[in-house]
């Protein structure tokens, strides 16, 4: 059986445990074992920590890779952002003898040590792993083809970018997979003219500049409204946060034009036949009433 550590993040035990659940649920039927990370930190952010300390953020990551090294297992993660911190900090440490060295030198305080034994994975990488799950595993522990709705894919910044570091290799410009793996469970892949934007609130943006965090997000609204979307799918926790919390906050939408928001490993336990309250999404923002009455 297949084993991973499974980094959690700050997002999603907090906001979104349903998703979680999802991901467990998900891997258990695939046969893919999942172990807990104890003590892990946020991962911490790939945009705003970095920039104001290349060596603090590279530090708070590795002894998060130390705890999956201890645990002898790759790590999984179903936030782009977490992803892309701890994707690049490990690569960076095990290519930089410098910058190792000044981290080594201050996990040692606490009695750590990054060794680069581990690689790091997004949750799609895994369940596309043919050699873990695939595609044609995924279609034959479908037992509710989820037909007869649209669904709006966002993949977000982190899933695709920097490519040469992405072992799915997606274009940048016009990705596929992961419209591929929701189309594998039933819905209708529906395409819109801001697909491949950021959806709003990454680089503290969120924090640092609402009006525009949304701006961007009303912009995706009627984009996947305008393409006929019955809900939006993404690989990122972070996003679905901003996609369910950012439209409630958007005055311009009344509540009959929001579109409900799944995470993928959510659509995915749905189709393996999960039932909505088992997977939390009752709980969310946005609620997905109509959607789940398309779906029955």
């Amino acid at each position: 059986m297949a084993e991973y550590a499974f980094f959690l993040g700050c997002l999603m035990p907090n906001r979104y445990p349903g998703t979680e659940v999802s991901t467990r649920k998900v891997f258990e039927k695939l046969g893919v074992k999942l172990v807990d990370m104890d003590g892990a930190s946020c991962c911490p952010a790939p945009g705003v920590h970095g920039s104001f300390s290349l060596v603090a953020w590279a530090t708070l990551a590795a002894r998060n890779l130390t705890l999956a090294e201890e645990l002898n297992a790759d790590i999984v993660t179903c936030c782009n952002g977490c992803y892309a911190t701890l994707l690049e900090a490990n690569h960076l440490l095990k290519e930089n003898a410098e910058l190792r060295e000044l981290v080594n030198g201050k996990l040692k305080t606490v009695g750590r040590e990054f060794k680069g034994k581990i690689e790091v994975k997004h949750v799609v990488e895994v369940l596309l792993d043919p050699e873990i799950a695939g595609i044609e595993k995924i279609k034959d522990s479908v037992v509710k083809p989820l037909k007869g709705v649209k669904a709006a894919v966002h993949y977000g910044c982190h899933f695709l970018k920097p490519s040469e570091r992405r072992s799915l290799h997606e274009s940048v410009e016009n990705p596929a997979v992961l419209d591929k793996l929701v189309e594998a469970l039933g819905p209708t892949s529906t395409s819109y003219s801001t697909k491949i934007m950021c959806c709003g609130a990454g680089g503290g943006v969120r924090s640092g500049n609402r009006e525009l965090t949304d701006s961007m997000t009303l912009d995706h609204v009627k984009a996947m409204r305008k393409a006929e979307a019955d809900l939006i799918v993404t690989p990122c926790v972070f996003c679905q946060f901003q996609f369910d919390a950012g439209q409630t906050e958007l005055e311009e939408l009344r509540e009959e034009e929001r579109i409900p928001v799944l995470h993928i490993t959510q659509l995915l336990a749905l189709a393996q036949g999960f039932k909505p309250d088992e997977l939390g999404i009752p709980s969310h923002k946005v609620p997905a009433v109509k959607l789940l009455e398309k779906l029955k």
